[in-house]
């Protein structure tokens, strides 16, 4: 018998958003502009502070899905 190997890690691959759909995105809220955030899951707003996740590499530019980040 073979030795068992051991489980595959699961590797994530950070997508970046689109540089072009990046630069006609706005805050729904304030219409500032936005920044990807450091990790790259969501956007933040220069202005309201607010964080929009991004979920299978599709913005949610949803206010009541935001979250606000210091």
């Amino acid at each position: 018998m073979g030795a068992i190997s051991p489980p595959c890690a699961t590797i994530f691959a950070i997508m970046a958003v689109n540089s072009e759909l990046l630069k006609i995105l706005v805050c729904p809220l304030c219409k500032a502009q936005l920044d990807l955030t450091q990790g790259g899951q969501g956007l933040k707003c220069t202005q309201c502070r607010r964080v929009y996740p991004i979920r299978d590499d599709i913005p949610v530019m949803l206010i009541s899905e935001a979250k606000v980040e210091d």
